[in-house]
C-alpha cells in the first residue's frame, strides 16, 4: 500500500513518519503520474490557499505559494476522477473545501485559540456522534491547532463532524458520499501527554477506507 503525500520534502517530514508508523509506504510527490500509481493521497498541512481561488482578495492570508496551491487542487481533482481516498490534515482540509467550492475565513476572530505560538494550541471539541470521527474517539475530545485560518461555506458534499467547543470553528469534515476526509488540527504530531487520544487512529481508519476502496 502506498500513501502519496503532496507536498515539497522538505516540509512533509513530519507526515512520511507518520505514514511509515503504521507499515505504508509514502510517497512524497507532486507528479500526478506518481500519484496515480500510489492508493491514496495525503494532502498536508502548509501556508495559507491563494485567496484567489476562493473568489476572495487577500485579507490576512500569508505564507502563500501558488504554485504548490495548484499542483494540490488537481492531485485532490486526480483522486476525486479515480475515486482515491484522500485525507486532508490542516491546509489540507481547507484545500478538499476550497476545491470543492467552499470558502475560507481569511483571519479567524478569535485566531488566538489556534495559531502556533511556540508549539501547537490545545483545545477541547465536539464530535458529530454519526461521524466516523466519533466511531473513533467519541466526544469530546482534545485536539491540536496551528493556524489562524478556518473553513467558511462547505465545499459541495462535504459535511462538518467537529467543532472547537470555544468558538465553534470546523476542526474535521467528511464527504457525504467519497472516501474524502479532513481534520483541522494535527494527528501526525498530537502530544499524547497532553490528550487522551492518539492521532495514529486517524491513519489507520483511512488505511480501512484504502482496503474498501480496492474492493
Amino acid at each position: 500500500m502506498k500513501i502519496a503525500i503532496a507536498g515539497k520534502k522538505t516540509a512533509t517530514e513530519n507526515y512520511v513518519r507518520y505514514v511509515d508508523s503504521v507499515g505504508i509506504e509514502p510517497r512524497v510527490t507532486l507528479n500526478l503520474g506518481e500519484i496515480t500509481v500510489c492508493d491514496a493521497l495525503i494532502l498536508p498541512g502548509g501556508g495559507d490557499i491563494t485567496p484567489a481561488f476562493f473568489g476572495e482578495k487577500n485579507h490576512g492570508s500569508h505564507n502563500i505559494d501558488t504554485e504548490l496551491d495548484i499542483l494540490q487542487f488537481q492531485a485532490l481533482e486526480l483522486c476525486i476522477r479515480e475515486r482515491k481516498p484522500v485525507l486532508g490534515i490542516c491546509k489540507g482540509m481547507q484545500v478538499i473545501n476550497v476545491g470543492l467550492g467552499g470558502t475560507i475565513v481569511q483571519n479567524l476572530k478569535t485566531a488566538e485559540l489556534h495559531k502556533y505560538s511556540d508549539g501547537d494550541q490545545y483545545h477541547a471539541t465536539v464530535v458529530e456522534n454519526t461521524s466516523w470521527l466519533y466511531d473513533l474517539y467519541g466526544s469530546p475530545i482534545t485536539v491540536n491547532s496551528a493556524h489562524h485560518q478556518s473553513i467558511g461555506k462547505p465545499g459541495t458534499g462535504l459535511k462538518i463532524i467537529q467543532h472547537c467547543m470555544a468558538d465553534g470553528c470546523p476542526e474535521a469534515l467528511v464527504h457525504e458520499v467519497l472516501p474524502i476526509l479532513g481534520v483541522q488540527w494535527h494527528p501526525e504530531r498530537l502530544d499524547a501527554s497532553r490528550t487522551a487520544i492518539s492521532g495514529e487512529n486517524v491513519l489507520t481508519y483511512f488505511a480501512s477506507l484504502i482496503l474498501s476502496s480496492r474492493k
